[in-house]
């Protein structure tokens, strides 16, 4: 049975603590593997690789660690469909989802492969006689990423390439639930030419959290996950002296107005509700339509929920897998009960729907819940005021554009949103006044490109950067201003050859 290890220091490394987790295929709920789970002294030993690496790889040239970067982007490219199939195998997502996956993070990678520019400082010359003042950044030191199960590669993908580019050391902190995605990268930036130590990764689950939260040599922290652990991670982090980026949960709103294009809606409100099962920080779980065009909205995203393919993540016909975990499982077919007892009107039910190769989702071996749609959602209700992190999508009937922007404003979190109109001036105007961080306007899933800032506002987001872009450099770097005079010009000799950036 498939063991997945540690990665320290260039090379697999066993665990030292003697305990592991299971490794299931949520789509059959069987054991396929286990993982080796992080006691301090396995954190200790990652964090000694990566400081004992730092110096040199601080000192590499900006030209070294882009040309490791574009043959990691390569090798990453060309191993795609490796990775995909193990992201697959343990967190249910159908193959093209975790290709789409791969894909997104990818573009950080190639984002990052810009250090050079990336990491221009500004001059100015004779501030004061014959003196010269200029800013530079430099890296931090040791930093760690603490990342969840729905995106194994895709969110460290937000993390690491910067942080490496920018002339880090970098501790991986994985889901345990699915871990061997990690290890297949660590593998890739061994092949790539990274120095042994820049990179590691620590299996584990709180005991390793906490470890890194509190070791002196880490010098920042990036986490995503929920909001309870978020505001823990970023409390504790910060407490212990660490540069914190703690992004945390999300209920995410599709305001509907009466002029939309309603087949585009549905067809939107499918896509961002239950793609990859739902387990999405940016999915759309809540649709507010504006009257009079609920009704027929409802239809539409029935008829379209009907036509769907549930089934496991590696049949290509697939195209919603299972949930990660029979626990998360049940959590979430709990808010259907809770839906009815609330008063709300289940109009689809996920635990009935056929999966290929089973029967109905309640019925089958494994982690099932199909596509449940919920009308006549009551706002501020559990159903609507939690994130349920399932394929569960709940309408909410509005009267007009203010009900469904005050609903909005009202939650606690503040990730994602999107309006559906052909109104430039109410899309305008609801880009300007939502208390949200990314907004689509025709876009169910507003994930910025790898060139801006991913991040949300209120109990989404804690610390004051966003994740990679601009932003992500930012994090992970300090700035200097550097004075200087010089009163007398020097040179090297000469010397006809050709310059060089080594």
């Amino acid at each position: 049975m498939k063991r997945v290890t540690h990665w320290i220091d260039g090379a697999e490394a066993d665990g030292r603590s003697g305990r592991q987790a299971e490794i299931f295929n949520p789509a059959t709920g069987e054991v396929g593997g286990h993982v080796d789970l992080a006691g301090p002294e396995d954190v200790d030993a990652a964090v000694a690789a990566a400081t004992a690496a730092f110096p040199a790889w601080r000192d590499a040239s900006l030209m070294k660690r882009a040309q490791v970067l574009f043959r990691f982007r390569e090798l990453m490219y060309g191993h795609r469909d490796e990775l995909a199939a193990l992201i697959s195998a343990e967190h249910g997502k159908v193959h093209s989802d975790a290709l789409g996956e791969v894909a997104r993070g990818l573009e950080v990678v190639e984002f990052a492969c810009g250090i050079p520019h990336l990491l221009k400082g500004g001059f100015s010359e004779n501030v004061s006689t014959n003196v010269d003042s200029f800013s530079i950044r430099q890296p931090l030191g040791v930093v760690a990423g603490i990342t969840p199960f729905n995106f194994p590669a895709m969110v460290p993908m937000w993390m690491y390439p910067i942080a490496i580019a920018c002339g880090n050391t970098f501790i991986l902190k994985p889901s345990e639930r699915d871990p061997s995605a990690s290890l297949l990268m660590a593998s890739l930036w061994k092949q790539s030419g990274l120095p042994d130590g820049v990179f590691n990764v620590v299996q584990g689950d709180k005991v390793a959290v906490d470890r890194l939260l509190r070791h002196p040599g880490v010098r920042a922290v990036s986490f995503v996950g929920s909001t309870p652990i978020a505001r823990y991670v970023y409390e504790t982090g910060t407490r212990h002296g660490k540069r914190v980026q703690a992004l945390g949960g999300a209920k995410n709103h599709m305001l509907v107005l009466p002029d939309a294009d309603l087949d585009l809606v549905a067809d939107a409100a499918v896509n961002a509700g239950f793609g990859s099962a739902g387990e999405r920080c940016m999915a759309i779980s809540v649709v507010l339509a504006v009257d009079p065009v609920g009704d027929e909205l409802v239809d539409k995203i029935v008829q379209r929920v009907a036509g769907l393919t549930i089934g496991p993540g590696d049949d290509p016909e697939s195209q919603m897998g299972p949930l990660v975990t029979e626990a998360h499982r049940d959590k979430v077919v709990s808010y259907l009960d809770t839906a009815l007892a609330e008063g709300a009107k289940l109009v689809v039910d996920g635990r009935e729907t056929p999966v290929k190769g089973g029967t109905t989702a309640a019925e089958t071996p494994g982690f099932w819940l199909g596509p449940t749609v919920i009308d006549q959602v009551t706002p501020g209700s559990a159903v609507h005021r939690d994130e349920i992190f399932g394929p569960v999508l709940s309408v909410i009937r509005v009267s007009s554009y203010e009900e469904g922007l005050t609903i909005i404003n009202d939650v606690e979190y503040g990730n994602g949103t999107a309006i559906f109109t052909n109104d430039g001036g109410a899309a305008r105007r609801f880009q300007n006044e939502v208390e949200v961080g990314m907004i689509g306007i025709n876009v169910p899933i507003p994930v910025p490109m790898a060139f801006y800032s991913f991040g949300g506002w209120k109990s989404s987001l804690f610390g004051d950067t966003h994740v990679h872009g601009t932003e992500g450099v930012h994090f992970y770097t300090r700035g200097k201003v550097v004075t200087s005079r010089w009163l007398d010009p020097s040179h090297g000799g000469v010397n006809l050859g050709f310059p060089t950036n080594k």
